[in-house]
């Protein structure tokens, strides 16, 4: 495979060069604003501050991938998104279920299955966002495990959930819009899909990090 091999893959991109998706690489400064906000809130705190190392990581290869255009830049895009959320699964786990860090990981092999499943299910469609499908049904399965919550406190975070599934799957609506409004639009939709995502993922963030930021750091018996 030919890791550097050009990719066209959205409406704004008409052919190869650095600022060939000028809105779609500028959009990306988005991730990189919610990375900064969600690291300053932290306040020193390790754990929480991890996410907003991921959140920088996915800003850094969103951009490398729309500015660049190729395979590799593609594939690191499509990794650190993977990785932030199956992060997100276990982070999630241990801070509003309760679980032990020694269990709550094996939320992450169950969710990338889970994915693969709802994906392969989805395939004969032949969506473009199927492989994010999991993930929206995810937040919304998120916000029914909080309101049915024991603790009240932990219940409060329900609405918030399911109000952010419901701006990704607008989200995802603009991402496969894309490539149909380019003869109106030629800008096309992906950039609004940065946008909107970096609200959802930190909104999440920071929901995760009220909860867990007090926290001290888990021990290893932990």
């Amino acid at each position: 495979m030919d890791w550097g091999a050009y990719v066209d893959g959205y409406c704004e991109r008409l052919g190869p060069g650095l600022w060939g998706e000028p809105l779609n690489t500028v959009s990306n400064l988005a991730f990189l604003a919610a990375a900064v906000a969600v690291w300053r809130q932290a306040r020193g705190a390790t754990g929480p501050r991890v996410l907003a190392v991921l959140l920088g990581l996915i800003f850094l290869a969103s951009t490398a991938f729309h500015a660049l255009a190729t395979r590799w830049a593609g594939a690191a895009d499509t990794f650190f998104i993977l990785v932030f959320v199956l992060a997100y699964t276990v982070v999630f786990t241990h801070v509003f279920l309760g679980v032990r860090w020694a269990r709550a990981w094996l939320a992450a092999p169950v969710f990338l299955a889970f994915t693969v499943v709802v994906t392969a299910a989805l395939a004969p469609l032949d969506f473009d966002g199927a492989s994010y499908v999991a993930p929206l049904l995810g937040l919304f399965g998120l916000a029914a495990l909080l309101a049915t919550a024991r603790s009240r406190r932990v219940r409060r975070y329900w609405p918030r959930f399911a109000l952010t599934g419901g701006l990704f799957g607008v989200s995802l609506s603009l991402r496969s819009a894309d490539h149909s409004v380019c003869g109106g639009f030629p800008p096309g939709t992906h950039f609004l899909w940065h946008l909107l995502n970096a609200v959802v993922l930190y909104v999440v963030s920071l929901a995760a990090l009220r909860e867990w930021a007090p926290r001290p750091l888990p021990s290893r018996a932990q």
